[in-house]
């Protein structure tokens, strides 16, 4: 499965857009087993990875990947409950916004808005735009096996519009990696 949906390049991807420095504060949101924050911490071990999902069970096999990284129980709608305001540099999520509901997304990028100093960077890297008729083929997958409701609006290209209206500027998609499942934008956004 890694190989169809090329994960190691949109994974290798989206840290080059995070671009970790030395000191910086990055919130992985909806980190599951870890494999991205895991990878952060080994680009630059002097960051402060930290990992969020609402599962305790992937938390154990993320804690198992890596000791660097703090790993913590939350939800991405709800990040004030466990982070404080303006701490991030860095905000980074992966393949979580596609499997919900256009009201969590927002709810999530707002989350993340709050949790970001002012001009903090966000980074989302998820099924976006399904540009031709083969990636939305392709795409069908992923829409069966997460529902076409909350998938949809990110192949009919929702993300940009929902990034921007949860406070973010610059907003622009800086990659897409097509794969057997769709296409995969990584979005780059600075929080106003």
């Amino acid at each position: 499965m890694v190989a169809l949906t090329r994960e190691r390049l949109w994974r290798a991807l989206t840290a080059m857009h995070v671009a970790p420095r030395s000191g910086d504060v990055i919130v992985d949101v909806g980190c599951g087993t870890g494999s991205l924050a895991a990878m952060l911490a080994r680009v630059e071990p002097r960051a402060r990875i930290i990992g969020v999902d609402p599962d305790p069970e992937v938390l154990a096999i993320a804690r198992s990947k890596s000791r660097a990284v703090e790993w913590s129980a939350g939800r991405g709608d709800a990040l004030g409950e466990s982070l404080a305001d303006g701490i991030a540099d860095t905000v980074v999520s992966s393949l979580v916004l596609h499997q919900c509901p256009v009201p969590v997304k927002r709810a999530m990028l707002e989350s993340m808005a709050a949790v970001l100093r002012p001009g903090g960077k966000l980074v989302i890297t998820d099924y976006g735009l399904q540009r031709t008729a083969v990636m939305r083929l392709a795409f069908r997958t992923v829409q069966f096996a997460d529902g076409r409701a909350d998938t949809q609006p990110n192949a009919d290209g929702v993300l940009p519009e929902l990034i921007t209206a949860a406070g973010f500027g610059e907003v622009r998609e800086a990659d897409v990696v097509r794969t057997i499942t769709g296409s995969i934008s990584v979005h780059v956004a600075h929080r106003d």
